[in-house]
């Protein structure tokens, strides 16, 4: 799989931003993290998708990425843009490697079954408990376990 991130830190959370900035889909994975109310939790993502798109605007040559990967002292925040314009942000413990690699993981499932779900309208919040999520934890339990 390719998602075979190194054994050093835990994945913490998962937030996913529809195109507006707005959270469509949070999933902690760890006791770690950081606890958030609902309201922080959408404040937390419309904030990095701000931060985002200022950084892309800051960057001296263009187009640019804009912000992949954030580095504080007890945490690392990396994200990925899909085609579309969804966002997709993982925080992890300072340590943790392959974030990218992950999150690229979670764009296919999210691809696989939450676009190609009849029922999803684009932007709108991913109902929990689904395919998506059934897949999302599996695969976060493998990468936690070979940690």
């Amino acid at each position: 799989m390719a998602y075979r991130p190194a054994r050093e830190g835990n994945l913490l959370s998962l937030y996913i931003n529809n195109r507006a900035g707005g959270l469509i889909f949070h999933r902690d994975f760890s006791p770690n993290a950081a606890k958030l109310d609902t309201n922080e939790q959408m404040q937390l993502a419309s904030t990095f998708s701000g931060l985002a798109l200022i950084m892309g605007q800051l960057a001296p040559s263009r187009p640019s990425s804009g912000m992949q990967l954030l580095e504080a002292d007890g945490f690392l925040l990396q994200s990925f843009d899909s085609p579309t314009g969804i966002k997709f942000f993982l925080t992890a413990e300072p340590d943790a490697k392959g974030l990218d690699l992950v999150l690229r993981e979670v764009y296919t499932y999210y691809a696989d079954y939450v676009l190609k779900n009849p029922f999803y309208e684009m932007d709108m919040p991913i109902q929990k408990g689904g395919k998506f999520c059934q897949k999302l934890d599996r695969m976060v339990a493998q990468v936690q376990d070979r940690r």
